[in-house]
């Protein structure tokens, strides 16, 4: 079904895609191959025309005062600028490691992207029908069967709304970062990705080229060993249009499109991950008070066993971080510990009948004189009305 072609067919200076055809890396244009732009920034010998593949979007008059002083989210680096493709055609036709399936939490052939299945074979349909499903955010991984490419990563697209905006940039941003997360996993390297949100589902489409750009330079920048490739797939020239006009604030090619860019970034360009950052869900943590620890008090080398608890509970040394308004609602744990006590020595000090009796000590506040006689009366006359003869003949008291 496919064949691999010497050079890759273009239209209006952008590849075509064909189904018929393998197109492998070396002949879809890198964004840093800063060759392919000069070559074709001057053809016929007029400096106004310009057919290359990527146009510089950036070119507008220099706002130095605004840029004064502002040091770039996105400086240039060119090992990740080497790693980054465009390509205007079907993600499926490129030889690379993974290519990228938007799709449904059912992983349905009618909702994947079109063609995908048609060009993989039936196998593709039989396996997802086996994985249970994808939430939306997250990415699975199946064979690739007829295509190109080793794996096909299925990921699920938001649905947005302007209410709920947030929650969809964020959740994009992960079906991007899973999809990559994944290709690192499964050993592998190069990944083309098409555009994982759909009009079916309302995202805009500039807004979503955002999130897929920065998050897929965030993650580049903590695995760049780990990727050598990430093709950015357009199926419309309006597509293509975005991403050319985007690509340079994210991958800045030299410090000119670096400063431009400086000027032109959105405000909100999200976390180290790409993520948009949600103040009202930030942990807040306060330090503890700095006070100064009052050093401990000593113990005696040699304490009654009675004592000792006392110094270990100590608690002018934890005072200085409990809050006071938090402790007002509890009784202090020393002062409830030295009542009982008190109450015990008291209850030892009488004379407690019960215990005399062997019943032992009944807990409880001690009793007066009178109380105990009435007591002690009480269980002489029940011990005078048992009787033991039975116990007597066994002779065992």
């Amino acid at each position: 079904m496919y064949r691999t072609v010497a050079t890759a067919t273009t239209m209006g200076g952008v590849p075509t895609d064909n189904v018929d055809f393998v197109v492998t890396l070396d002949q879809v244009p890198r964004w840093s191959d800063a060759e392919s732009r000069s070559s074709l920034e001057y053809e016929n010998g007029d400096p106004s025309f310009s057919n290359s593949f990527f146009p510089d979007p950036l070119k507008s008059p220099e706002e130095e005062s605004s840029r004064n002083g502002m040091v770039s989210r996105f400086p240039v680096d060119h090992e990740i600028n080497s790693k980054i493709y465009l390509w205007r055609g079907q993600p499926w036709n490129l030889e690379v490691d993974a290519v990228v399936n938007s799709t449904n939490e059912n992983l349905e052939e009618a909702h994947s992207s079109p063609g995908l299945h048609a060009a993989a074979g039936p196998g593709l349909a039989e396996e997802c029908a086996t994985l249970g499903g994808c939430r939306t955010g997250m990415a699975k991984v199946t064979n690739a069967y007829d295509l190109p490419a080793r794996r096909v990563i299925h990921t699920v697209g938001p649905k947005y709304a302007v209410k709920y905006h947030t929650a969809a940039e964020n959740a994009l941003s992960h079906c991007y970062r899973s999809c990559l997360e994944l290709l690192i996993e499964n050993g592998l390297r190069s990944i083309a990705m098409g555009c994982i949100y759909t009009e079916a589902k309302n995202y805009p489409r500039e807004p979503a080229a955002h999130v897929a750009i920065r998050t897929v330079r965030r993650l580049l920048e903590k695995q760049k060993d780990e990727i050598t490739a990430v093709v950015f797939c357009t199926g419309t020239s309006s597509d293509t249009e975005i991403y050319k006009r985007l690509l340079p604030l994210y991958f800045p090619r030299d410090k000119h499109e670096e400063e431009v860019a400086i000027s032109k970034l959105p405000a909100d360009v999200g976390d180290e991950n790409g993520e948009t950052i949600i103040d009202e869900r930030k942990i807040r943590i306060k330090p503890l008070p700095k006070k100064a620890n009052p050093k401990p008090s000593e113990a005696p080398d040699e304490l009654p066993v009675s004592d000792v608890g006392l110094v270990r509970r100590n608690s002018s040394y934890l005072d200085t971080y409990l809050d006071p308004a938090f402790m007002s609602l509890i009784k202090d744990p020393d002062q409830r510990r030295q009542e009982q006590w008190e109450k015990t020595s008291q209850a030892q000090g009488g004379w407690n009948c019960a215990k005399l009796l062997g019943f032992g000590d009944l807990g409880g506040p001690p009793l007066s004189a009178a109380e105990e006689y009435s007591l002690h009366s009480r269980y002489i006359s029940k011990a005078n009305s048992l009787n033991l003869s039975e116990i007597a003949e066994m002779k065992i008291v």
